[in-house]
C-alpha cells in the first residue's frame, strides 16, 4: 500500500468548508480509479490552520495512472468552489506501508 499525505494551510473559518468541498470535489474522482482504496482527513486540534488529507492507494502505479489532465481539471473545480477561501498545499508525502509477519 502506499500513502498519499498533503498538508494545507487554510483559515480556521473555512476549514469546514475546504473539507466538505474536498469530499464532495476530489474524493469521488479518486474513488473511480483502480486501487483507491479509501482517504481520511486529520485535523489538529492544535493547529487549527492546517488539514492534511490521507489517501490510500493499493499500488503506487494505480495512483499515478490518474491522468494529470483530470488532475489538473478536478483542481480548477475546486479552487473555483474555493475562491472565497484562500488555501495552499504545503507539503506532499509519499509513504510506502511495510508489512512484516508475526515473529
Amino acid at each position: 500500500m502506499v500513502i498519499e499525505w498533503l498538508k494545507f494551510q487554510v483559515s480556521p473559518e473555512s476549514r469546514d468548508i475546504f473539507i466538505q468541498l474536498d469530499n464532495e470535489i476530489w474524493t469521488p474522482v479518486l474513488a473511480e480509479f483502480p486501487g483507491f482504496l479509501g482517504k481520511e482527513v486529520w485535523i489538529s486540534p492544535n493547529i487549527p490552520q492546517e488539514v492534511t488529507l490521507i489517501i490510500r492507494w493499493e499500488t503506487r502505479e494505480q495512483w499515478k495512472a490518474i491522468p494529470q489532465t483530470l488532475l489538473e481539471e478536478t483542481e480548477q473545480k475546486f479552487a473555483q468552489r474555493m475562491q472565497d477561501h484562500p488555501y495552499e498545499m504545503i507539503e506532499v508525502r509519499e509513504y510506502q506501508v511495510r508489512k512484516f509477519p508475526n515473529s
